[in-house]
């Protein structure tokens, strides 16, 4: 069989890295990306992209904790070189304070993360309305060079990019040997997904250069990212809105929360909104399924709906789909020497 031809629809963080790791697993494939929209237009464009991991109920537990670790692992490395300012990619400290103790005092991934403790009491009084907190050192990826990034490492591979807009998967069936489904939320119209909903999430990005340390409240919702140029305040999480427009009551809301958790941020300067809508279900759809039309067959896999995590488990989830096409290749194959018998 000839060079199998992959396909991989979408060009945010998981469309660009799965197409990553499909060169780096299967070398002998010819890898396409086609996506109608790239950076700095993506919905990965608006993540803050920390790795601090969202938990999926659907997916078990120690199959989060890998991808999260691949993830680490990956971009830690990438932290310790001289690509790191170019990719986006620094380490950061600080706290994650709640206003009554979880019940779970060590989360999944506390032993991923570097340096994780509880806070002491003197860290805890510069947030005198919480009562416990974690501090710990994590990974920060600023979004847009990250993609860049990513989109020049595969052009140096080989693959070819090109700007289409795919209204089905099957228009691909004669181009392309399998395809990847790296959809994001239009796997809800590509793929008829209903498991699939949106979180509109609005973002303020500012600058506040004197900001250094993260902090995240424990309920998610609010939250100070430094990244390298601008610090991204946040947030919220609207289920089911599919508006890309900012909210004006929201913004000042956002602001306020933050500045509630560091009162320095009233001084922030240059205030820029952004907003996205995160793919969102219970669990990241990541499997393996053949399509069927007359006698045609054609190989797809899933690798999307990974809500507001995916800068959290993006590697991770780009090496078992790359592990899937790998699978479909040797099926492919198998298929065809039977074919020839």
């Amino acid at each position: 069989m000839a060079a199998p031809k992959v396909a991989v629809v979408g060009a945010g963080v998981i469309g660009l890295s799965t197409a990553l790791c499909i060169t780096e697993t299967c070398p002998s494939c010819s890898v396409t990306v086609l996506s109608d929209q790239f950076s700095p237009n993506t919905t990965s464009d608006v993540a803050a992209g920390m790795l601090i991991p969202h938990t999926y109920p659907g997916t078990p537990i120690h199959v989060q904790k890998q991808w999260f670790k691949e993830t680490f692992t990956y971009l830690f490395a990438i932290s310790n070189s001289a690509e790191a300012s170019e990719a986006g990619i620094h380490l950061v400290s600080g706290w994650q304070v709640f206003k009554n103790t979880p019940k779970e005092e060590l989360p999944f991934w506390s032993d991923v993360v570097l340096g994780f403790r509880p806070m002491s009491e003197a860290e805890l009084q510069k947030f005198p309305q919480h009562r416990f907190g974690q501090a710990f050192t994590t990974l920060k990826c600023d979004c847009p060079p990250y993609l860049l990034w990513l989109e020049k490492r595969l052009k140096a591979t080989g693959v070819q990019v090109y700007t289409r807009k795919v209204a089905d998967l099957w228009e691909l069936h004669s181009e392309y040997n399998i395809i990847v489904n790296c959809s994001g939320i239009g796997a809800c119209q590509l793929v008829g997904d209903e498991k699939l909903f949106p979180i509109k999430g609005q973002v303020l990005q500012v600058h506040a250069p004197w900001v250094k340390n993260f902090i995240r409240d424990g309920d998610g919702l609010t939250y100070i990212y430094p990244g390298i140029h601008q610090v991204t305040l946040g947030g919220t999480r609207e289920k089911d809105i599919w508006s890309l427009s900012p909210d004006p009551g929201t913004i000042q809301d956002i602001f306020d929360r933050c500045c509630s958790l560091e009162p320095s941020l009233q001084e922030a300067q240059d205030i820029k909104v952004k907003v996205g809508l995160r793919p969102s279900r219970q669990s990241v759809r990541l499997q393996r399924e053949v399509f069927r039309q007359g006698g045609l067959k054609l190989p797809v896999v899933h690798n999307y709906g990974h809500g507001a995590g995916g800068f959290s488990v993006h590697r991770g989830t780009a090496k078992e789909a790359a592990y899937l096409v790998r699978e479909c290749i040797a099926a492919l194959q198998g298929s065809s020497s039977r074919a020839k018998l």
